[in-house]
């Protein structure tokens, strides 16, 4: 395909895989971003010889530096930096992996500069989609999908108009803890929340599927990429991971996509839509399962999920206080500072006091993120 890519977040789960998908596609890819894997970095950069590479670390752009002068690459470093990788002038395509709300400020670089976005991070649609999808649709830009849940509603939309969707399913897997109670998410390990049943992700999205917020943010994702309301957005536990989801229209027939519980697809429709062309990737067999189950969430004990529900309703920076909260409790978890529980515990209670702001600014949501990320750490930092 004669497309040319720049990936943002190359060295995580879902850039290393984009990368895969780019070499089986044979596209060019013109740019990349990532925190402080250099090694890794060197590697990407020395089999897809981009034009330039920035590095959110300073410290680790200067080891890259020394390590790949005997290649025409330009090394760079910091947020800025990022920001003007994600509108490098030779790009098709800008796919947006960064974890967390660090790429929010390198999709709207990307969208200033008329690049179309296929967007893994989800935390910059969550914290301030309005924002996002108006500076989208005013630059005539498009933005792809790429979480498997939305790739599938996305997939399915196109049989028919917007109009005619009645509901979205969003299917989740229910993660390492289905069917536990509050008493024993009490007593859970960093390495128990770290072992999903299905997928192979990074640490901070591995902790949020396994206490249900990466689903509740999916929710807040999807009212913006597909313009419904919280209310016409059902969850459904599918443990199989099978079905990426669904939607249901106004006659009451519902639509799935299915596949084997694979990031490549999702990668690879995003980048050539609206093609689909040949992949590498194993083929589903329906009888190898023999048979889907299906079950509702329980958000009295996955609280994170109801929190997001609510923040959904209420809108404003409610999206973004429960985001930025869930991010320092994630990382204080996994620093063994709080327990397992105690993550649910901070994001429900964020959503007290929250002020009410109507269409909120750019600086009102990271504000508001901020304020409540700094509250949270001094509660248990002091």
């Amino acid at each position: 395909m004669n497309k040319t890519i720049t990936v943002l977040g190359s060295t995580g789960s879902v850039g290393t895989q984009t990368l895969e998908v780019a070499e089986h596609l044979g596209l060019r890819v013109a740019a990349l971003a990532a925190g402080k894997n250099v090694s890794l970095v060197e590697e990407q950069i020395r089999k897809f010889r981009p034009d330039v590479v920035a590095m959110s670390d300073k410290s680790a752009a200067e080891d890259l530096k020394i390590r790949v002068a005997d290649l025409p690459v330009h090394v760079t470093s910091g947020q800025e930096a990022v920001c003007d990788v994600a509108a490098y002038h030779k790009s098709d395509v800008v796919l947006n992996s960064v974890t967390g709300l660090a790429g929010l400020l390198p999709t709207l670089s990307a969208i200033e500069a008329g690049k179309n976005i296929a967007i893994a991070n989800k935390e910059p649609l969550v914290a301030a989609g309005n924002i996002v999808m108006s500076a989208a649709s005013s630059k005539g830009v498009s933005v792809y999908p790429v979480d498997s849940e939305h790739s599938a509603i996305f997939q399915c939309i196109r049989a028919a108009s917007h109009k005619e969707v009645s509901k979205i399913i969003l299917t989740a897997s229910g993660g390492p803890f289905f069917g536990k109670d509050k008493e024993y998410l009490s007593s859970v390990t960093k390495e128990e929340a770290l072992c999903h049943p299905t997928w192979n992700m990074g640490k901070k999205i591995t902790v949020d599927c396994a206490t249900l917020m990466n689903k509740g943010l999916e929710i807040i994702e999807a009212m913006h990429l597909f313009g419904v309301s919280a209310d016409n957005i059902e969850v459904v536990i599918h443990r199989e991971s099978v079905i990426h989801s669904l939607v249901e229209f106004c006659d009451n027939g519902v639509l799935a996509q299915l596949g084997v519980p694979s990031m490549k697809l999702p990668i690879q429709y995003a980048l050539t839509y609206p093609d689909r062309v040949v992949s590498d990737e194993r083929k589903l067999s329906l009888t190898d399962y023999g048979s889907l189950s299906f079950y509702k969430p329980d958000y009295d004990t996955f609280m994170c999920l109801a929190a997001c529900r609510e923040a959904a309703r209420r809108g404003g920076v409610a999206p973004a206080v429960v985001n930025g909260v869930n991010e320092v409790a994630v990382a204080l978890f996994l620093e063994d500072l709080i327990s397992f529980a105690e993550i649910g515990e901070c994001v429900f209670e964020s959503l007290n006091g929250i002020p009410a702001v109507d269409n909120p600014s750019l600086e009102d949501v990271l504000d508001a993120d901020r304020e409540a990320r700094i509250k949270t750490a001094e509660k248990y930092k002091g």
